[in-house]
């Protein structure tokens, strides 16, 4: 299918799918004229991608789990999504750390506010 149907029928736009594929998340075919060809194959894929990047994950590590998400489960297979796995909660837990920090700093600026407030005339 055309890249107008594929965006159409994955939910993502034809500037997603370009993008997608100039990050070399996905690789759709090419017809004789040049055109993107999407299979069915490379549908799935772009909704795991866009899963993957709505969770939050930068484009590094959703590139770096692809090759290991379509594979079977082998003894190799397992040791790299620990990997990955590990490289996740390590950027969910940083992301956290700057939550922690903004929650903070929206503290203060309501405890600012709220003083603020009372010396209004």
């Amino acid at each position: 299918m055309k890249i107008g149907e594929a965006a159409r029928v994955s939910g993502v736009s034809a500037r997603s799918l370009r993008y997608y594929e100039d990050e070399g998340l996905i690789v759709p075919g090419r017809c004789g004229n040049g055109f993107r060809d999407y299979c069915q194959s490379t549908i799935d894929r772009v909704l795991v991608v866009r899963s993957l990047l709505e969770s939050g994950l930068p484009v590094r590590l959703v590139r770096e789990a692809l090759p290991h998400l379509a594979e079977g489960t082998d003894r190799g297979t397992d040791v790299v999504c620990e990997e990955f796995l590990h490289e996740v909660r390590s950027y969910r837990d940083r992301l956290a750390a700057r939550i922690a920090v903004l929650v903070e700093q929206q503290s203060a600026l309501d405890a600012y506010l709220r003083k603020a407030r009372r010396t209004d005339p």
